[in-house]
């Protein structure tokens, strides 16, 4: 199994997270690392890594990505993936259980699903910890509006990678677009009738520190990022550059305020999420 890892100014997390990669239970390990332009040192830790273990290959230094999104669609555009029998996303900063990649594959050797992600839970220093539960029922419409979770919880079987990673390569500068590849990796798999399982069970610990690109929802300032974005219309923005990129005959229903209305219980998967959205819609905010 593929792994994909995404690295930048990660020598405070990566390690560990490394480890508990190539610690995975019944599965056998491939792990491909980009390390963005860092000053910390992460890639000269990584050529030393790779240059030990077999199992871990460092990509050229491709100059500066800018952000982890960009960084996860130049190894899907690198790295040949056709040979293994499914491809993983990892972040740097996480820590694996042991089974994660295990249970991944259970279920899609079973056949149950094309693409599995999982819960998480998330950790901090202090030891406090909180499950992150994604694992809702999928609606009709919710990929347009959020992703399946953490993309590193993200594993892809050999039949969507096939169809995935090529058109990647072919959409890369429109992919520019886009500044989260976990939520549009979703949105192409569900526009191509490709099965999703998202596991209850959490696969990791989401490591939570300030230097997190996205983290989870949670706390005062969270909201306040949060809030800025959505009145700056980022939300809305990325809505419209995924719609365009995976379904552009649905692209306009996706501007019109009163399609949205009409169709906002599908539009996410928890129902909370769903009626704060409609909020947002009536306000004008959105």
């Amino acid at each position: 199994m593929a792994v994909l890892l995404a690295a930048y100014n990660g020598m405070a997390w990566l390690q560990q997270q490394v480890q508990s990669i190539l610690a995975q239970q019944g599965v056998q390990v491939a792990l491909f690392i980009s390390v963005d332009a860092s000053t910390d040192g992460t890639r000269a830790w990584v050529q030393a890594l790779s240059q030990a273990e077999p199992a871990v290959t460092l990509l050229p230094d491709a100059g500066r990505l800018g952000s982890a999104g960009a960084n996860f669609f130049h190894l899907l555009c690198q790295v040949d993936c056709a040979n293994f029998d499914a491809v993983a996303f990892a972040d740097q900063d996480d820590i694996w259980l042991p089974d994660k990649l295990q249970r991944a594959w259970q279920r899609l050797a079973s056949g149950a699903c094309a693409v599995y992600s999982s819960n998480v839970l998330a950790v901090w220093d202090d030891g406090r910890s909180q499950l992150i539960d994604k694992a809702q029922p999928q609606k009709t419409l919710d990929y347009f509006f959020e992703a399946a979770g953490p993309g590193c919880t993200y594993v892809l079987g050999a039949s969507a990678m096939a169809q995935l990673q090529p058109w990647v390569r072919a959409n890369a500068h429109a992919l520019r677009a886009v500044d989260l590849h976990d939520w549009l990796v979703y949105a192409y798999c569900r526009t191509q009738g490709l099965r999703w399982y998202i596991d209850p069970v959490p696969s990791m610990h989401y490591r939570q520190h300030a230097s997190n690109q996205v983290g989870i929802n949670a706390g005062l300032s969270a909201y306040r990022k949060r809030w800025a974005l959505l009145r700056s219309h980022w939300f809305r923005r990325q809505v419209l550059a995924i719609a365009r990129l995976v379904a552009p005959q649905q692209a306009a229903c996706l501007q019109q305020r009163w399609f949205l209305i009409r169709n906002f219980y599908q539009l996410r998967r928890r129902r909370r999420d769903a009626w704060l959205l409609l909020g947002l819609l009536l306000l004008g905010i959105y």
